[in-house]
């Protein structure tokens, strides 16, 4: 950059505003540009794909340049801020023509990942949360606020816990304190944008005289978290970053609504991807939140969406949705007539969120008029209902129809999409507006008749009326009729033909049409202002039915579903049972060819006689559809929703656990048995009386008798605890069908097949009893391997066979050991004494808080021992 003794004032400005925001990507307004310039511009071009050019700014010294038109700012600022950058917009504060000197400009809004507000920058299914999270050894606090819509989580507890809701809220962007930056990076997630605070930000004083100030309360009782130190430091520092990046009108956060881990069903970041909830990440990929949203409103989705992330663990909340689904399904017609409604009101939430942002357009405005005269016909359709529940939320519906009049009354019908155009005010709401608007549409009829108003009074017949840039509207009159002129007409100019006059009249029109368009757009804006300041007050009522037509929606969804896809009404109770008759998987089923039915199957598991399953199976005949349908319809159930079963007894469940498939973290030094052992680790660490575990091949990830044991372990582990949690175990270790004779409440099934010559039909289908083929040679030959490569493989299974006499090797071993000893299988029996030391290394092993560089260390330790003992 220039020297500052060599700067114009232009990028003295530039500079002086640049140094407050020295890590955003300044958008400096310039006339009908936004410019970048240095390093902002090199960015610039390349992340947008414009020109960077040079110039020498009135010195020998040069600097980059890039910029693009202001009316592309939305598309610009999209491509920026997707790209990862803060985006400073720097506007221009004064009108150019009236300033004395160098325009004043200011930066009007700090634009980052979770503070986006344009529509290019959010997608209308999901909300873009921010997270602020303070992170402690203890009790660690986060909050969520998403701005488009006001709305605001607090929680608290452990790192575990905030990882876990961290993962269900998906935030667009983390802020926390610089000192626990990196340490987050590491440890809890290295993926999504993050951007560091001052530590003193965190404290619990300014955290909570923030809040105060923004709430305009006494104290935080009224929202339940007076007692939360954790969460009122991670809100406060979400609202002062808010401060801290231009936005000052938050009118529409009014309320803080608190999460408490006893009030849902938990899942952790591995059960919300091995039951693919959201999608596995490919952009095209079917989910189970794809396969229920049949949402009409985007609001409703998002609603459908934190539903699906936050199941409900209160019996009475549960069964009040199952009841209110239920009603709807039963009187279909009323259904219909509030689905039509609900389809009109549009996105409500983000709509009155706009207002107090001063982002809000005349076309928005007017579709939260008919939005809100949807949602008073609503009001009146649920308020006839037989329904209580319905009936009572009918009520808490705010028709402001005071308000609705006004919108109506103000807001033309063909309201452009940015009040700056102006046509936005209906005729008849303000005189002076009328006339300015009459002057301007009917100039040329009106300087008509002057014309031949004069003409008449005059005789003149060649008098004409015209206009120049010098003297304005004028009368001229060719000299063969000047003798005709009226003395009290003006002469200002002479040609060689004629004369030019003007008149009072003709100057009085001239001052109203020159400065009518001007005039009609600032009383426009003025009258729009005055509108908007009208919904002010309203915004709390509008938010409340929002959320009332966002329930009503997932509702109607839900009833939609059940009646398309054939669910039931799940009987959610105390007992700690799970009863699935003919259970689906609401996502293969929807993706089957058109004729195929899918094979359903019943679960049973209780505390008492079936707390375990063993699930034995050849690859590819369901296991893991069984497994994630199990967890899916558990899942469903605590939503409110049907279910796609012919009937479910569901026992209420605090946390599904799942350890399904296979994944590698090479980049994190992982491989996939550190990831299976972590996962599975964190299950055994974490699970209650009312837990449900789902695990599929658990111990695959390593040697076959070191995976046999870890899995003979994890079952008689999880049999033996007195929290006894309901366990499916999938597996291909047909070792573990021992288990069975050995262990109370262990039971094996198997999914049936059948046989015909070397082919195998995967019947899907559940059966009592253990599988003790995997058919995977048959599996290989349908995956096309040559045909060389499968006959040497049969030649090699008949000899191991024969060598076993029909059993597996690991079979002859599992049938030799002895009964497990206070809850775990001791792998090191008939071991010399020699070895001991290397159960004793494993048992003082935490795998939970092993480093990858710690896991090898003890790996190669281990080894000096077996070779020392070689």
């Amino acid at each position: 950059m220039a020297k500052k003794d060599q700067e114009t004032p232009l990028m003295k400005q530039h500079r002086e505003i640049k140094s407050r925001y020295p890590d955003a990507v300044l958008l400096f307004r310039v006339g009908d540009f936004y410019e970048t310039f240095a390093s902002d511009a090199v960015i610039a071009a390349r992340v947008l794909g414009i020109t960077l050019t040079k110039r020498a700014n009135g010195s020998a010294s040069s600097i980059e340049l890039a910029g693009f038109p202001h009316f592309s700012l939305e598309t610009y600022l999209h491509k920026l801020v997707k790209a990862g950058y803060r985006v400073a917009v720097c506007d221009q504060l004064e009108d150019p023509k009236l300033a004395k000197g160098i325009v004043k400009r200011g930066v009007t809004e700090l634009v980052t990942p979770g503070l986006a507000t344009g529509d290019k920058l959010l997608e209308n299914k999901s909300n873009n949360f921010l997270a602020a999270l303070y992170l402690t050894d203890g009790i660690s606090g986060v909050a969520f606020l998403d701005i488009s819509t006001g709305e605001l989580f607090c929680a608290e507890g452990d790192e575990a816990y905030m990882d876990k809701l961290l993962q269900s809220f998906q935030p667009s962007e983390i802020i926390l304190a610089k000192g626990r930056q990196k340490y987050f990076r590491e440890h809890i997630d290295n993926k999504t944008y993050t951007f560091a605070l001052d530590d003193w930000i965190f404290q619990d004083t300014y955290a909570y005289d923030g809040l105060l100030q923004h709430f305009k309360t006494q104290s935080l009782k009224g929202f339940g978290i007076e007692d939360m130190r954790a969460a009122i430091i991670a809100g406060g520092a979400a609202l002062h970053y808010l401060r801290d990046t231009e936005h000052s009108n938050l009118q529409h956060i009014s309320s803080i609504q608190k999460i408490i881990p006893g009030d849902y069903l938990m899942m952790d970041r591995f059960t919300i991807r091995n039951l693919e909830l959201l999608g596995n990440g490919e952009e095209h990929s079917m989910s189970l939140l794809k396969a229920m949203d049949h949402t009409q409103t985007p609001m409703g989705a998002r609603l459908l969406k934190r539903w699906m992330m936050l199941p409900l663990f209160d019996l009475y909340k549960i069964n009040q949705r199952l009841d209110l689904v239920t009603y709807l399904i039963r009187e279909q017609d009323f259904a219909d007539q509030i689905n039509r409604d609900i389809r009109q009101v549009g996105d409500l939430e983000r709509l009155i969120s706009r207002v107090p942002l001063k982002k809000a357009s005349p076309r928005e405005i007017l579709q939260l008029g008919k939005g809100l005269q949807h949602m008073q016909a609503i009001r009146e359709r649920a308020l006839q209902s037989e329904n209580t529940v319905l009936r009572q939320l009918a009520e808490q519906v705010a028709p402001c129809t005071e308000l609705q009049e006004r919108i109506f009354r103000t807001i033309d019908e063909a309201a452009p999409a940015v009040a700056a155009k102006g046509g936005m005010i209906r005729d008849g709401v303000h005189e002076v507006l009328d006339d300015l608007r009459k002057i301007s549409r009917s100039g040329k009829e009106y300087l008509l008749a002057i014309q031949q108003q004069e003409m008449q009074k005059t005789g003149i017949s060649s008098l004409k009326v015209a206009f120049n840039n010098v003297f304005g509207y004028y009368l001229e009159v060719t000299h063969v009729h000047k003798d005709k002129v009226p003395a009290d007409w003006i002469r200002k100019q002479t040609l060689t033909n004629a004369e030019r006059y003007i008149t009072p009249e003709l100057k009085e029109y001239e001052e109203k049409i020159l400065g009518a368009e001007d005039k009609i757009l600032a009383l426009e804006l003025e009258l729009y202002q005055q509108l908007l300041q009208s919904i002010d007050p309203m915004i709390n009522a509008i938010q409340l039915n929002a959320s009332i037509a966002a329930q009503l929606d997932c509702l109607l969804c839900f009833a939609h579903n059940a009646v398309t896809y054939n669910y039931h009404r799940p009987e959610i109770c105390e007992e700690p049972v799970l009863e699935i008759k003919d259970a689906r998987h609401p996502v293969i089923e929807q993706r089957l060819p058109p004729g195929e039915q899918y094979v359903a199957n019943d679960i049973f598991l209780d505390n008492e006689s079936q707390q375990i399953i063993i699930l034995t199976g050849p690859n590819m005949s369901g296991k893991s559809a069984l497994l994630r349908q199990t967890a899916i319809v558990t899942l469903m159930a605590h939503m409110g929703s049907y279910v796609p079963a012919s009937a479910a007894r569901i026992g209420l469940t605090d946390k599904i656990f799942t350890r399904v498939g296979a994944s590698d973290n090479l980049s994190g030094g992982e491989s996939t048995f550190m990831v299976e052992m972590n996962e599975t680790a964190s299950i055994i660490n974490n699970i209650s009386a009312r837990s449900l575990i789902l695990l599929d091949e658990i111990g695959r990830g390593t040697s076959t008798y070191d995976g046999i044991s870890i899995a003979w372990s994890i079952v008689e582990y999880l049999q033996e605890r007195k929290e006894r949690p309901k366990t499916l175990f999938a597996t291909h270790y047909h070792e573990l069908n021992e288990l069975e004779n050995r262990l109370q409440r262990v039971k094996n099934y198997h999914i049936t097949h059948r046989e015909t010559g070397n082919q195998v039909i995967f019947l899907r289908k559940l059966a009592p009893g253990g599988s003790r083929h995997s058919f995977g040679i048959q599996v290989a030959k349908m995956a096309g391997m040559p045909a060389a490569l499968t006959q040497r493989a049969e030649e090699v299974l008949a000899q191991l066979e024969e060598k076993h006499q029909g059993g597996s090797p690991a079979l002859e071993q599992v049938k030799k050991m002895k009964p497990a000893q206070h809850f775990q299988l001791n792998i090191f029996d008939g071991l010399s004494e020699d070895l001991r030391s290397i159960q004793h290394i494993l048992t003082q092993t935490d795998i939970n808080t092993l480093t990858p560089v710690e896991a090898l260390m003890k790996l190669n330790e281990l080894k000096n021992i077996v070779k020392a003992y070689e």
